[in-house]
């Protein structure tokens, strides 16, 4: 790998684009003071990465951009690129997973800077980081301002630096610099991971006292859900049986009642179609119709017996007419004219009296017809004569009477039968009267006992009905308390054993339940578990960060004790290396003597008054570890370097630094003006070296020094051209020198 070109394009005072080919191995910069060639130096630090607006010339990011003149006009930017020839592919990256490809045979670095003093960086044109740049860089040995860009001053500060910063620059030499700036990097990141920790511990302590309390919230939630599991059984068993009871007291109670109000319908028709007389009317009436009966009886009876006597009245005149008629006896004579007007009026008055429907008038036929016989017997006086004829009309009249008689008994029989049937008729109306007052009753007592069995059940469905109406209610707070699965209890089951005494008890096991429920208080349960669970969740990230934290810093720890390790084995290795060619270079500038490098310990700064010395740990005195340059002139004693006179302190500068390259040769070296305080016998030496060091790395000198000129293949010319910019020459040795002035 060698370094190929470096181009400027309105960097300082190369206002317009300007390129510096290096195809041979000693490349001299040359031109008068004030030309820009030192502008050239610099533009290498630029590209290279160097931050310190210092060791750049200037304040601020816009004196590094051409600012114009009379031929051309103010840049608004300036750039440097440097390509490098990667055929061996010898630039790499550290990161594998490295997005930024370098598998190029050419690796071009380029960096842009704006008037407000933004930075840009690139590799092969892509837009990169620093950090990437300056990590390519160390994997080939090129630092930014370290040992391969060396000015006068550069080269003066490698004496007069402290011992530290001297180790510095001697593990910059020895490409240590990118074990430092992992050890740096590693530091940074081991002291942000303590924060980090601190700061998720002071998080997690702030954490603490609200992840506990809704722990014991999270508790009394659960506690609240195994509760509701409970009662959920409790809910699901109790409105099973409430459910079946109720659906078994709704049909109980509707047929009941169906029941008995088409039973008490029926019983009040039934009373309704009962009709009892409430006075005696009827049996008034009904004796007054036996009196009437009775009296006719008794008038009959009594007609009877005048009837009676008459017939025998006339039976003994018939006899004793009959008697005499078969004696032969006929003394008595009655006229036949008046006893057929006799006979005839007793005819007519039987006759009005068997016609007669009135007793009272029959009475009085009877009573004419005795009248009658009473005067007929009083005028004849049974002495008259009396024929055959009236004989048997008085027979005749007999048999009349004995049927009228006939007639009578029959009406008094017949009276007396009805006076019977009246009675009876009575009689029967009194147990009609009885039977239907004791049905009534009967009927009445029923109705009684229905219309109170009703009532029971009207009582009943008002208890159902309250019983039904605390059933939904507890429905609804059921809902509130276990959520909507509790609706899905199972219904229609026929065949569950009920018991009261069973289901008072599960009542009251569900209010125990509610009551703890009400004391454990677990509303906006949701709300709770979820801020738990993201507390919780963002706890155990933090335990795990921790935990993760905990982890690198124990990587870290070791990564960086691995690299202080190596970085120290590497520096005592090098720095052996680095005494054999300082003690090499300085004999052949000297001409003799000897010169080495030794490590020395400073005691630390203490941090506090009360710490000793063996407070400090020994990794951090590794730190406070210096070099310092030992030297012994030829034939002289001098061994200090402040002893040195300057052409002395030069050399002596020169030989370190050149020593320094040569451990680990980077693959350029640029050189400025390091040979300005050699005279002519040193400058040959000088130039000696220049050529040696060619051989391992490429040269890139500016200088006014004609021996040094002499050495160098290629020789570039720097002058202010007519439009006031720096520009650049590719000259012979002949004209350099004029150049140089």
């Amino acid at each position: 790998m060698h370094l190929k070109a470096i181009e400027l394009n309105g960097f300082k005072s190369f206002g317009k684009k300007s390129r510096l080919d290096f195809t041979h191995p000693l490349t001299c910069v040359v031109g008068p003071n004030g030309s820009g060639k030192s502008n050239v130096v610099e533009s290498f630090r630029f590209v290279l990465g160097e931050q310190s607006m210092k060791s750049l010339r200037g304040k601020s990011g816009k004196d590094l951009i051409f600012k114009g003149s009379s031929g051309v006009q103010k840049q608004n930017r300036a750039y440097v690129s440097i390509n490098f020839d990667n055929k061996n592919r010898v630039f790499k990256l550290p990161s594998g997973d490295s997005p930024i490809n370098v598998d190029f045979d050419e690796i071009s670095i380029k960096r842009e800077v704006f008037a407000d003093g933004n930075n840009s960086y690139y590799i092969n044109n892509t837009e990169v980081r620093l950090r990437d740049i300056v990590e390519l860089l160390a994997s080939v040995n090129i630092g930014s301002s370290g040992h391969h860009i060396i000015s006068q001053g550069h080269a003066d500060r490698v004496l007069t630096a402290s011992t530290k910063e001297r180790r510095g620059m001697i593990e910059d030499a020895l490409g240590l610099k990118i074990y430092q700036y992992r050890l740096k990097e590693s530091e940074k990141k081991l002291s942000k991971t303590k924060e980090n920790i601190k700061e998720i511990e002071s998080i997690r302590r702030e954490l603490a006292p609200h992840l506990r309390y809704l722990k014991k919230q999270v508790e009394k939630i659960q506690k609240g859900e195994e509760l509701r599991g409970e009662l959920t059984t409790l809910y699901l068993l109790y409105f099973k049986r409430e459910h079946a009871y109720l659906g078994h007291e709704e049909s109980f109670i509707k047929k009941e009642k169906s029941r008995l109000k088409d039973l008490l319908d029926s019983l009040n028709q039934k009373i309704s179609n009962i009709k009892i007389e409430d006075d005696n009317s009827f049996e008034i009436q009904k004796t007054a119709e036996i009196d009437s009966i009775l009296e006719k009886v008794r008038a009959f009876r009594f007609e009877k017996e005048n009837l009676s006597r008459s017939l025998g009245k006339i039976e003994g005149l018939v006899e004793l007419e009959e008697a005499k008629v078969s004696r032969g006896d006929s003394s008595i004579t009655i006229k036949n004219s008046e006893f057929n007007s006799f006979i005839d009026s007793i005819h007519d008055d039987i006759d009005s009296a068997l016609s007669s429907s009135d007793l009272t008038s029959a009475g009085a036929s009877l009573k004419k017809i005795k009248d009658d016989l009473s005067s007929f017997r009083q005028k004849y006086k049974l002495t008259g004569e009396v024929s055959r004829e009236d004989l048997d009309n008085l027979l005749e009249s007999k048999k009349g009477l004995l049927s009228k008689i006939s007639e009578l008994d029959k009406s008094i029989e017949e009276s007396s039968e009805k006076v019977s049937l009246i009675r009876n008729e009575i009689s029967k109306n009194k147990e009609d009267r009885y039977k239907a007052g004791e049905e009534k009753f009967t009927l009445e007592n029923e109705r009684n006992r229905v219309a109170s069995s009703l009532e029971v059940i009207e009582n009943k469905n008002t208890i159902f009905l309250r019983r039904k109406t605390l059933f939904e209610e507890n429905m609804k707070e059921a809902v509130v308390l276990v959520g909507q699965n509790i609706l899905g209890f199972e219904k229609g089951d026929d065949n569950i054993d009920f018991r009261d005494e069973e289901q008072e008890d599960l009542r009251r096991q569900i209010e125990r339940l509610k009551i703890k429920l009400e004391d454990i208080g677990t509303g906006g349960g949701f709300d709770v578990l979820k801020e738990y669970e993201e507390t919780a969740e963002r706890d155990n990230f933090l335990i795990k960060e921790l935990a993760d934290l905990e982890g690198s810093i124990k990587s870290l720890e070791t990564l960086i004790d691995e690299l202080k390790v190596t970085l120290d084995t590497e520096f005592k290795t090098g720095l052996t290396k680095i005494n054999e060619r300082f003690e090499e270079f300085f004999k052949l500038m000297f001409g003799g003597g000897g010169a080495f490098l030794s490590i020395v310990v400073e005691k630390p700064k203490k941090l506090d008054e009360n710490m000793d010395e063996t407070d400090v740990v020994e990794e951090d005195k590794s730190f406070e570890q210096g070099i310092d340059i030992n030297v012994s002139l030829p034939q002289k004693k001098v061994k200090d370097l402040a002893m040195l006179s300057g052409g002395e302190r030069s050399l002596t500068s020169i030989a370190l630094l050149f020593a320094m390259s040569q451990v680990n040769p980077p693959p350029f070296l640029v050189l400025d003006e390091t040979d300005a305080a050699l005279d002519e016998a040193n400058s040959k030496r000088y130039g000696d070296m220049l050529e040696r060091l060619s051989k391992y790395s490429e040269l890139i000198v500016v200088t006014h020094n004609r021996e040094t000129m002499s050495r160098a293949d290629l020789i570039y010319g720097v002058t202010i051209g007519g439009d006031g910019a720096s520009k650049l020459l590719s000259i012979k040795f002949a004209e350099a020198e004029g150049y140089a002035k």
